[in-house]
């Protein structure tokens, strides 16, 4: 039986109020005038990045992990991965955050972190795209035929 996506849709809307608060940074950094490209404003393109790669990542990893869902039901391992890719989606925002995450420039101190959170944000990711292309061939391998 087809189960609806409950946690697929509640990281749906957790990701759609993330890509608002990403597009309000870009969009108020642009009221300073570069409205198009971002030229030599680093800080811009920090913004543009991270917003882009919510764009680019979210709407494939929200398809599948609620394909799985629907094919597994609401199981933990389903649950593991909403919770696991908005982790990463988080860190890797807050990566951006500074020229250390987006550019690797003044890897010391503190600064680390930022390049620690984009890695956890890129192999988080990495992870449940796996973890999710494996829980789907699992699924359909021990679904019954039609």
């Amino acid at each position: 039986m087809t189960q609806l996506p409950i946690y697929t849709a509640a990281l749906g809307a957790f990701l759609i109020v993330l890509q608002v608060v990403l597009m309000l940074t870009v969009g108020l950094h642009r009221s300073k005038g570069q409205f198009i490209g971002v030229g030599d404003d680093r800080d811009l393109e920090r913004k543009v990045r991270r917003h882009g790669n919510l764009a680019e990542n979210s709407g494939l990893f929200l398809v599948v992990i609620a394909l799985f869902e629907m094919l597994s039901g609401q199981t933990a391992y389903v649950l593991s991965l909403c919770l696991v890719f908005a982790g990463a989606r988080i860190f890797h925002a807050l990566a951006f955050s500074s020229l250390a995450g987006s550019h690797g420039e003044d890897l010391t101190g503190g600064r680390k972190a930022f390049a620690g959170m984009r890695a956890l944000g890129a192999f988080g990711t990495l992870g449940v795209a796996l973890a999710s292309a494996w829980g789907i061939t699992s699924a359909l391998m021990n679904a019954p035929m039609a």
